[in-house]
């Protein structure tokens, strides 16, 4: 047996199967290549779904890492530390917001979203006690826990894990006359992720997320957005929100909060929404770790530079011209995605996308399918143009589009 093939044997055996990766094993990372244990080059167009959005082992989010590692890293929220107060103040600055309620995963953040809304229903809006309602969109992701499936549409998420959470109504996406009819005086929240990420990359249509801000003011309900994915660079601005120049009430984060480092998320809103908490209603014993704020805070300081969203603009509009081009040899029946971020579907005759994402695979790219027919493309905002050309090179070669 090959290295790789011992290592993904054992793996199989003494791992549970909630995931089904590629058959790579990958044992170190740069930029935007990763190696595997046999020693072959890697080019990385997935970003760990956009955690990675500085590339592997940036230097100086390891720095930062390092050097927060030599001096304290976990004092759990029983205390105070020196870095919680600037990375606080610094995101709620970066968002235009005013309070920051950190957390360690996407899910988790979600969750606190779920509950930052609710609490707020019952003491600003004054929804009577476990009546509050949440509008979400159909082909969501927001994560896996109970009660964030519970509002899944995605049978596969869902299957064998009831009884659900209550309290959510679904509407689909992109649909503003939906979404108007299903808020009633019990709605306290619309969540929405701007771009769906697992979905394939949906964009909504043009004036959507606008409707949304506008409908939710006029109607006294927090419009929450899910940046998890699409937020912190990856679509050509800090916000995907805002390309339609719009201000959520609520930011929830994740992802690239951490660089790829460490596990960071955070809801980012005002003072009147976060304010409803008191001590000892919500907590984690990780969230807002000396760590993860070391990490996060040089995050937030590479962003404040700019120079990340003007590349994924930049070269953005190249990817989606290039794919554009192969879409119109009929290879791809769509491409969708703003930024650095596309979802390609295949055409079925030349294979599903796991079997793209496989072909490409031994071609040294790595990619991940999602429902079947896409393909997912969102490399490290760190990548060259000559190394994002030569991706693309060769999934025309793996279509036959040459």
């Amino acid at each position: 047996m090959t290295t790789t093939e011992r290592l993904i044997a054992s793996a199989e055996a003494h791992g549970a199967h909630n995931y089904h990766p590629l058959p790579v094993v990958v044992a170190t990372a740069d930029g935007a290549w990763m190696t595997d244990v046999e020693g072959r080059r890697f080019l990385d167009l997935l970003a760990g779904y956009s955690a990675l959005n500085f590339g592997h082992g940036n230097r100086r989010l390891l720095d930062a890492a390092k050097a927060q590692l030599e001096r304290v890293t976990l004092t759990s929220r029983a205390f105070h530390h020196d870095r919680f107060a600037d990375f606080c103040a610094q995101l709620a600055q970066l968002c235009g917001m005013e309070m920051v309620l950190p957390m360690n995963t996407g899910a988790e953040a979600v969750e606190t979203a779920v509950k930052t809304a609710r609490k707020w229903g019952y003491r600003v809006k004054g929804v009577p006690d476990g009546r509050a309602r949440i509008v979400v969109a159909s082909d969501n992701f927001h994560g896996r826990t109970t009660t964030l499936i519970s509002f899944s549409t995605d049978a596969e998420a869902r299957t064998d894990f009831g009884p659900f959470t209550p309290g959510f109504d679904i509407v689909p996406y992109g649909d503003l006359a939906a979404l108007r009819a299903a808020v009633t005086e019990e709605t306290v929240a619309v969540l929405l992720e701007p771009i769906q990420g697992e979905a394939g990359v949906l964009v909504p249509p043009p004036g959507y997320l606008a409707g949304v801000r506008e409908l939710t003011r006029e109607r006294n309900v927090l419009f929450v957005a899910d940046e998890i994915q699409s937020g912190l660079g990856r679509t050509g601005r800090t916000f995907a929100c805002e390309h339609e120049g719009v201000v959520p009430d609520m930011y929830v984060l994740g992802k690239a909060l951490g660089g790829g480092v460490v596990p960071v998320s955070a809801v980012v809103s005002s003072r009147e929404v976060l304010g409803v908490f008191r001590p000892g209603e919500h907590g984690s014993t990780f969230g807002g770790n000396p760590l993860a704020c070391a990490v996060a805070l040089e995050v937030i300081a590479m962003l404040r530079s700019g120079e990340y969203q003007r590349r994924a603009a930049e070269l953005g509009d190249h990817l989606h011209r290039e794919l554009g081009l192969l879409a119109g040899t009929g290879h791809v029946t769509a491409v969708r995605g703003r930024g650095l971020w596309a979802g390609v579907d295949i055409a079925p005759e030349y294979g599903t996308g796991r079997e793209i994402s496989e072909r490409l695979m031994d071609r040294g790219v790595l990619v991940k399918d999602t429902h079947g027919v896409t393909v997912r493309i969102a490399p490290p905002l760190v990548i060259s143009k000559e190394d994002l050309d030569w991706g693309l090179a060769q999934l025309r070669a793996v279509l036959g589009a040459d």
